[in-house]
């Protein structure tokens, strides 16, 4: 039985962030991510929106500013720090090791519990029940499936930590329309299970559907935000005034 776990939330002040030391991406961006909501951040091309992802997650260290997590700072702590806290971060584009089986993929998403051989398998097992077309797959290579069937294996290797905060960085890049629908339905199963989400898309009304509330960003900075109804209105129009049109 899935349970509703406890939300979290996630609270980004005044973060710059960047490459290059000198050279920030981020600058000064704040983000308010409301525990057990989806929070969804758009902007064009190089706005700083994966950058932002790969701080949270602890990729990726801040020049400064402050990231806390249910009023924890953990900004400057290392990446395993913030994976035992209950983040977790799908990167944009296909992330499986093609060479490994999908059971072997799955598993490094447990590398917190690499300790508990016990407690391992069964968090491997519980993303196989949730997914049951992947126990029929678990022998063979990852690179052999197809990218919908990659994705899901991306997705449980994501949830065998069982986290509580979901970093998704362009979930539909490669997918059909039907398949990358699905996975914007599991995303919103996710959501009702308590998790906190912040997401990442250029499928502007595909992320707008299900956001609870959006952030628009440009060239590292702040640019407007609001909910879900304040961005339902002429896309169009937000798409040209990122083109500068």
């Amino acid at each position: 039985m899935i349970r509703r776990m406890d939300a979290v939330k996630l609270d980004v002040q005044k973060l710059v962030a960047g490459y290059i030391p000198g050279h920030p991406i981020l600058h000064g961006v704040n983000l308010k991510i409301a525990p057990g909501q989806i929070t969804v951040v758009l902007g064009p091309n190089g706005a700083g929106k994966s950058t932002a992802l790969r701080v949270l997650a602890g990729f990726l260290a801040a020049e400064s500013g402050s990231v806390r997590l249910d009023g924890d700072e953990i900004v400057d702590l290392p990446t395993y720090r913030h994976i035992e806290s209950g983040i977790a971060l799908l990167p944009q584009g296909h992330s499986v090791f093609p060479d490994l089986t999908v059971a072997e993929n799955i598993e490094l998403g447990g590398w917190i519990l690499r300790g508990d051989r016990r407690r391992l398998h069964q968090a491997v097992d519980d993303v196989f029940t949730r997914y049951p077309h992947l126990r029929d797959l678990r022998n063979k290579s990852a690179g052999s499936l197809s990218g919908g069937q990659q994705r899901t294996v991306e997705i449980a290797r994501l949830l065998v930590s069982n986290p509580r905060v979901l970093l998704i960085d362009e979930p539909s890049v490669g997918l059909s329309p039907v398949i990358a629908s699905q996975v914007y339905r599991e995303l919103t199963a996710l959501k009702a299970e308590g998790r906190t989400i912040l997401l990442v898309d250029q499928d502007i009304r595909a992320a707008i559907r299900i956001a609870d509330y959006i952030y628009v960003l440009n060239s590292g900075k702040n640019e407007i935000e609001g909910d879900r109804a304040a961005f339902e209105g002429d896309l169009g129009a937000l798409v040209r005034g990122w083109l500068g049109v």
